[in-house]
C-alpha cells in the first residue's frame, strides 16, 4: 500500500462532531465567549471580573462599574442581524470545503439571502487569513529570497532598484510535505531584518533549511536551528 499523506488524512470535524459542539444559539455564544475570554470574563473598563447576564439580551454586564459588554463586540460578528449558529455553519463549510464553495452555494446550504452569504464569505476568509498570518511557522521550515517587481533596466537580482524583498518561507510535515506558507515582506535582506522576521514568524526550536545568503545566519542569532 502506498504511503498516505499525513496531512490529507487527518482528522477533521464531521457534521456531527460539529452539531454537538456548534448546534445551538446558546452553544455557539459559550463558545465565542470561551475564546474571546479563556481565564473568565473581565471587563475592558475596570478588569472586574464580577459580573451578570443580562435577561434575553447579549450584553455582559460588570458588576464593579456597570459597563456592559457585548461577546460579538470587536469580531466579524460585530452588528451582525444573523444568529451566531449561522455564522458557525458558514465557517465551518468554507473551512471544509477542499476547493472552496460559491457564494450561491454557501445561499443554500446556510439559509440566507445570496447577498448575505456574499458579504459574510469574505468577511471569514479575511479572519482566516488574519488568524494565519498570526501564527508562526514551526517544525521544519524552508526559506527563500524573493524580489518582486517586472523586468527592469539596469542590476538585476539582489540589489536591483525598485524591488519589493520578502521571505518566502515554506512549513512542511516530517515526510518534506508542504503544510502551510507565508509570505512576507521584510525591509531587505540583512541580518537584522531576518532576525526580526525569524522572531515574528518562525516558532522556537524550529528547524530552518535556506541557502547561503550570508543574511539567513540571522536565524542563528535569533535562537533557532539552522541548516
Amino acid at each position: 500500500m502506498a504511503k498516505r499523506n499525513l496531512v490529507q488524512f487527518q482528522k477533521g470535524m464531521s457534521i456531527t462532531m460539529f452539531l454537538e459542539d456548534f448546534g445551538t444559539e446558546e452553544k455557539c455564544a459559550e463558545a465565542l465567549a470561551r475564546l474571546r475570554w479563556p481565564s473568565g470574563f473581565k471587563c475592558p473598563s475596570c478588569g472586574c471580573a464580577k459580573h451578570c447576564r443580562l435577561e434575553h439580551r447579549d450584553p455582559w454586564q460588570c458588576a464593579e462599574c456597570g459597563r456592559q459588554t457585548s461577546v460579538t463586540a470587536g469580531t466579524l460578528f460585530e452588528h451582525t442581524k444573523l444568529p451566531l449558529s449561522t455564522w458557525f455553519q458558514a465557517i465551518f463549510l468554507i473551512t471544509q470545503g477542499k476547493k472552496g464553495i460559491s457564494s450561491m452555494d454557501l445561499m443554500r446550504k446556510i439559509g440566507v439571502s445570496y447577498n448575505a452569504a456574499w458579504r459574510m464569505k469574505p468577511k471569514i476568509m479575511q479572519a482566516m487569513m488574519e488568524h494565519e498570518d498570526e501564527e508562526p511557522l514551526a517544525g521544519l521550515v524552508q526559506v527563500d529570497d524573493v524580489y518582486l517587481g517586472g523586468v527592469r533596466e539596469g542590476k538585476r537580482g539582489r540589489g536591483a532598484e525598485g524591488k519589493t524583498p520578502f521571505v518566502a518561507a515554506l512549513e512542511t510535515t516530517e515526510d518534506w510535505l508542504p503544510h502551510r506558507i507565508k509570505l512576507q515582506v521584510v525591509a531587505g535582506f540583512r541580518l537584522k531584518a531576518i532576525e526580526s522576521w525569524c522572531r515574528r514568524s518562525v516558532a522556537p526550536g524550529s528547524k530552518v533549511y535556506s541557502d547561503g545568503l550570508p543574511c539567513f545566519g540571522a536565524v542563528a542569532t535569533a535562537g533557532w536551528s539552522r541548516s
